[in-house]
């Protein structure tokens, strides 16, 4: 017998899952998040923003949304910065022939 397909929507929640809770014990590993919560954040956003990051994340409640979205930007590397930087560290004479 060969196990149901599962869809494409069925397939993106799966990832999406395993992206969130990777992210989310990262942010624990380095002491963002843990048993303390002892900040208020208050904002007025538009809930089309809201619904639409949650449908995106496959969150449901906003803190997890929070906790999600401030987790990435906290965690976020700065790669697309260094490589711009290096622009032009290479020696133009260099043999890169493989």
């Amino acid at each position: 017998m060969s196990a149901p397909t599962r869809t494409v929507a069925e397939r993106e929640a799966k990832a999406a899952l395993i992206r969130n809770r990777l992210i989310l014990d990262q942010a624990k590993t380095v002491g963002l998040l843990g048993s303390t919560k002892n900040t208020r954040l208050s904002g007025r956003v538009s809930s089309e923003l809201i619904d639409a990051a949650k449908k995106r994340a496959h969150v449901t409640s906003d803190t997890e949304l929070l906790e999600l979205a401030l987790s990435r930007l906290a965690l976020e590397d700065d790669f697309g910065t260094r490589l711009v930087g290096r622009k032009g560290s290479i020696a133009a004479d260099i043999d890169l022939d493989f």
